[in-house]
């Protein structure tokens, strides 16, 4: 039997596929020896799947000179296009709804300060996650609990300038609220051209001077009143996806929500890129970038290679800050002073680029088209000298 043909032994393969740790990333090898270490193969065998697993690596590579830019453009944008809006709604103890397609595709390559729909999914620990009660009771505890969560009836004598707020005692027992909460909370409105009690299941208020105005805006004063949960989280549905019960929110608070007990603060997210960036860092807001434009895409029944929606979240995200893919952001801050020029309010960009003495390199396509040269992409890329 031939050398070529002998079966090799577990040691043998990891020390000959070793020797592509110089050729192939550390990740893919590792990969590569975990699946065919303990299987029974030959070294001809071997030497095969190594050259096809380098040819096909190579294969997989970016061309020198390849329009990557462009390419990313068009293979988002087109899709982009075709999208609808759609609504889908959660249904449960409230019912919310998130914005999809084409406009949150918008808000997110814009960076917008703020989601037109801000929600987090939270995850929840073991005991927490297999267990619908405790995973409720969590929610419970989010859920941003105002005094008119729980206000049966709202009455405004303007004559008297009263307002008389009954309370419900079922919503305060679902809450895990007593009068006394109620009666804590309401202390921080005391004293200011009113005065409050508590009668019974009533609140009543009572104002200085009758004014109508004032008493529509101490009326909506206090019942917006925080009485339990987390600030901006309007609404908390805990519901079962798989084999574990997850939170999902209206509103965001995630450093509010990461300090929770029972809270999984390794996979908890929100889908706010800005504070995902302020709580987390900037690689999670790129990680969720990704993540939002992949959902929307995945969502409408759209096909995009992830590379490509990975390079628009690098280019969000590589100076440290999270930027707009817009003027005011990486179309409007290009290192180029001709291809700024060119975008918006020419002369200013000249002048400027003049005082500081910038350096036009012609490296991209916008500034090589204004001076008449061959665009560095492509066959553009390649200089001849011809040998006389």
């Amino acid at each position: 039997m031939s050398s070529q043909s002998q079966v090799l032994s577990s040691e043998e393969i990891v020390q000959y596929l070793s020797r592509l740790y110089n050729i192939l990333p550390k990740s893919y090898v590792d990969e590569i020896i975990s699946k065919v270490r303990d299987k029974k193969i030959t070294r001809e065998q071997l030497e095969k799947l190594i050259l096809l697993a380098i040819n096909t690596y190579y294969k997989t590579m970016i061309d020198p000179g390849e329009a990557i830019g462009i390419v990313t453009a068009q293979s988002i944008g087109e899709p982009s296009t075709q999208m609808v809006l759609r609504s889908f709604h959660y249904a449960g103890l409230r019912e919310f709804s998130m914005a999809l397609g084409l406009p949150r595709m918008i808000e997110i390559v814009d960076a917008r300060r703020k989601p037109s729909r801000p929600m987090m999914t939270i995850y929840l620990k073991d005991e927490y996650a297999k267990d619908g009660e405790k995973a409720l009771e969590i929610a419970k505890k989010i859920q941003l609990v105002t005094i008119e969560n729980v206000a049966k009836s709202v009455d405004i004598d303007y004559i008297s300038g009263t307002i008389v707020i009954e309370l419900d005692e079922e919503q305060l027992r679902y809450w895990n609220l007593t009068i006394s909460d109620v009666k804590k909370a309401l202390d921080r409105i005391k004293g200011k051209g009113a005065d409050v009690k508590i009668e019974g299941k009533s609140i009543v208020i009572t104002l200085h001077e009758i004014d109508p105005i004032k008493l529509r805006k101490v009326r909506d004063k206090v019942l917006q009143t925080r009485l339990a949960g987390i600030k901006n989280v309007k609404k908390a549905l805990a519901k079962k996806e798989g084999d574990e019960w997850i939170i999902r929110t209206e509103g965001t608070n995630l450093e509010a929500v990461l300090t929770l007990d029972g809270v999984d603060y390794r996979r908890t997210i929100s889908n706010d890129i800005h504070e995902v960036a302020d709580v987390l860092g900037i690689e999670a807001a790129r990680t969720v970038i990704m993540r939002e434009l992949k959902k929307v895409l995945d969502e409408q029944g759209l096909s995009v290679d992830i590379r490509h929606i990975m390079l628009v979240a690098d280019i969000m995200t590589w100076s440290g800050r999270v930027k707009q893919v817009g003027r005011h952001g990486v179309a409007g801050e290009k290192e180029s002073p001709l291809a700024r020029a060119a975008f918006e309010v020419t002369v200013r960009n000249l002048v400027e680029a003049a005082l500081k003495g910038e350096i036009e390199r012609f490296r991209s396509v916008v500034e090589s088209v204004i001076a008449g040269k061959y665009i560095p992409i492509g066959t553009g890329m390649v200089d001849l000298m011809m040998e006389l």
